[in-house]
């Protein structure tokens, strides 16, 4: 059954992400800066990769 919402494209999430004025942005951003924080345990699961055999 379709449904009568949009749902964003790639394109539109990625701009969204990096237009100022939207929320997402501001997620964004959060979410690099945890990811490069030593401190924080999102900076060390980003670095746990996995082995492919």
């Amino acid at each position: 059954m379709a449904t009568s919402s949009k749902k964003n494209s790639s394109n539109d999430q990625r701009s969204n992400a990096k237009n100022p004025n939207n929320p997402a942005n501001k997620a964004d951003k959060d979410n690099r800066a945890n990811q490069k924080n030593p401190n924080n345990p999102a900076h060390r699961d980003s670095r746990q990769g996995k082995r492919r055999r």
